[in-house]
This record gives structure tokens, sequence and C-alpha cells, in this order.
């Protein structure tokens, strides 16, 4: 049987930076912090989201099925990292540049037909050229051909639970079975900052020089923002000019995608207007510390006769800014703790609530195990059961 404690208000827990997959529903209306509606833009599709709580702030169409254009390489890159990851490639490998890399069309980053260009030239080319050229030559060293390629593209993007998306080539180049959703752009964004931030780095880069020709980042907001710190555009006749970027502000990471806007001044109005609607209107905090105490709870036939309990993960969440000092917790124990526990076995929950809305909830596990006490502490707390 459950018992659910009071409400308490968590003053004094630790408000710190930290990361955690956890998505958080944040309070908003009647009973919470008011907070206006995000502003209107001119993308057909956008989402705004904080890297570390997994909120979104805003959205619209997220879920509708668009073309990509070069946005695609984000997963192109992706693919490529895990294959750096896992020792099937590396950086310094020499790629041999077929006669179909060689001829792609569209951005370019002018690598020579027979050449051999270092996969990580190719990855800057890739990320900040935009070049197909090095997209497909990444493509065939990673899998041997770009269909190949394309196949554990899809792979990765069912693994990172992109339901909408399909893949058919490496450089985003129009296809009609070759889609993918704002929703689902974000999760490989948040996948790349946060499994390879030794790669994002280049994500930044302004310009990149090969075969003695220097072309810039078509992000124009790193020019514009010094806290933006990436990720990719896109463009086709199809898909129209798209952006993702991301942004970090006194340890807070945003990320936005719009997709469909009418010039490259559209996207970078259009992401610069959510990121400053994000962060100033809203905070990520560090709600609950793993490993810190939150509950002291009596054990029966055990060891010791208190246990402390707590979360095994920090948890965050997003909130209207200076409402989280009015952030409360309910928890839902066991009107009886039986030793042994262990500190792998949830004991229950917790619910986190701004005003009456929820905003994140968690499992909680002993902080410590609890050995099964001497048969004279079994003896005596079971007499003691009975009277209670």
């Amino acid at each position: 049987m459950m018992q659910r404690t009071p409400t308490r208000v968590l003053a004094g827990l630790l408000w710190l930076t930290g990361l955690t997959g956890l998505t958080a529903t944040v309070a908003q209306g009647a009973e919470g912090p008011q907070i206006p509606a995000p502003p209107a833009i001119s993308a057909k599709a956008y989402m705004l989201v904080d890297h570390t709580s997994g909120q979104t702030l805003a959205s619209l169409n997220e879920n509708q099925r668009l073309d990509p254009a070069s946005i695609t390489k984000l997963m192109t890159a992706y693919a490529a990292f895990r294959s750096i990851k896992s020792k099937r490639i590396g950086l310094e490998d020499p790629v041999t540049i077929s006669e179909t890399a060689w001829r792609t069309g569209g951005s370019r980053t002018f690598i020579d037909l027979g050449s051999q260009v270092p996969v990580s030239v190719l990855l800057q080319g890739m990320i900040i050229q935009s070049g197909n050229d090095a997209s497909v030559a990444l493509a065939e060293h990673v899998a041997g051909s770009e269909s190949a390629f394309a196949d554990l593209m899809n792979q990765y993007a069912k693994e990172l639970g992109m339901t909408n998306t399909s893949y058919r080539n490496a450089t985003g180049l129009p296809d009609p079975e070759h889609y993918t959703t704002a929703a689902d752009i974000i999760k490989v964004a948040n996948a790349i900052i946060r499994e390879f931030p030794e790669y994002y780095r280049w994500y930044s880069q302004k310009d990149f020089s090969w075969n003695d020709i220097t072309q810039s980042n078509r992000n124009g907001l790193l020019w514009r923002d010094s806290t933006v710190d990436g990720m990719k555009t896109g463009h086709t006749d199809t898909a129209g000019y798209c952006l993702v970027s991301s942004a970090l502000r006194d340890g807070m990471r945003l990320v936005a995608v719009v997709l469909g806007t009418d010039s490259p001044t559209a996207r970078e109005r259009d992401s610069q207007t959510l990121l400053n609607y994000g962060y100033r209107f809203w905070e990520t905090k560090r709600i609950l510390v793993a490993g810190q105490s939150l509950n002291e709870s009596r054990v029966w036939k055990g060891e010791s006769e208190l246990v402390n309990i707590g979360v095994r993960q920090d948890i965050w969440a997003t909130l209207p800014r200076g409402s989280a000092e009015q952030v409360s917790a309910k928890f839902s124990l066991p009107t009886q703790l039986i030793a042994p526990l262990d500190t792998e076995t949830a004991l229950g929950t917790v619910h986190l609530a701004l005003g009456d809305k929820p905003i994140a909830e968690a499992n909680l596990y002993p902080l410590k195990p609890v050995p099964t006490g001497s048969l004279w502490q079994q003896g005596r707390d079971t007499v003691l059961l009975w009277l209670e």
C-alpha cells in the first residue's frame, strides 16, 4: 500500500547545472505564472526546446513531414560520429574521392576527383560549408555506398525515436521519400550536442578552407549573436530556407528549428525571435539532486531502522522565470518498508508541481542498501508490526 506525504516546498535545494533526459511539463494559466504566447513567425513549422530538461517552449506543426534539405547533414554527421566512436573509421582516415561524390551537385567543398581527403576535412566541409561532395564521400567511406549509408541513417533515426523521418541520401537533395519533422530534427540535434561535445565545436566554426578555397558558415546567427554556437542551415526550392540553431546563455541551452521560411534573412530572424523568447521568459533549474536525501523512512526487520530516500539522477525542469521557489513535491511511498532494501529497486515516486500543474516525476530509491537484520531484530519488528 502506498502513502502520499504532504506537499513540501523545495526551498533550499541546490540549483546547479547538468544533463538529464527528463522531459517536464510546465505550469501555466490561472493557477501558475503567466507566460505570453510564443511570437508569430513566418516558418511553416518550428520548435523551441530546452536541451537539458527536454521541455518544449514553443512549437507549430512540429510533427508535419517536410523536406529537410541540408538539415539532413545533422544525421549524416551523427552517423559518422558514431562510426568514429566505435572505431570503424578514424578522423585521419584517407578517403579516396569517387566520381559519384565528385559529381554530386549543389553546395560543394571542392574536393578533387581521385584525391585522398581525411575524414576530419570531409566532416568540416560538410558541417561548415554544407558540401554535398563531402557528404557523399563520407557516406561511401562509412558504409560502402550512399544508399547503404541511408539505411544506417534510418537505423539511428529509429534508435533516437525519430518516428516521422525517412532518409534516402546523405545530402538532403530532394526525394519524395526523404522527409523529417521539426520534432525529429530536435532529437538528432540534441543527440549530437549530448553525445559528441568534442565534435560539436565545428558547428560554431565561421569558415573553412580547402583546395585554396575559403567558404563561410551559412549560419548567419554566428555573427549576430555571440551565444549561438550551432548548428545547420538548409535550402532547396521545395524545402525553403531552414535553420537549426543552438545557443548557450548563463548555462541554459536552447535548440530551435525553423523550416520553410522564404529567405536566409527570414530563417535567421525567426530563429533569433524564438531564442530570445525562450531566454526572456523561461529558466532551467535543477529541482532535485541525485543522491540527496529527500525523505527518511522507517525500515522494518533490517540492520538499520531508518533509510534515506532520494533520486538516482538529477531532475531538471524549465520554469517561468522567478517561479522556482514555488515548486512543491509529493512523495508516494509504501506504508511499510521491509528489509532487505537495495539501491536498484524503486520504492516509490516523487511528483513535482508548480501550483496545481505537474512538471515532473521520478522514481525514489534507497540511498544505501539495508540488509536483513539479525533474528532478534526480525523477531522484535514482527511483534511491533502486529501492534501497528
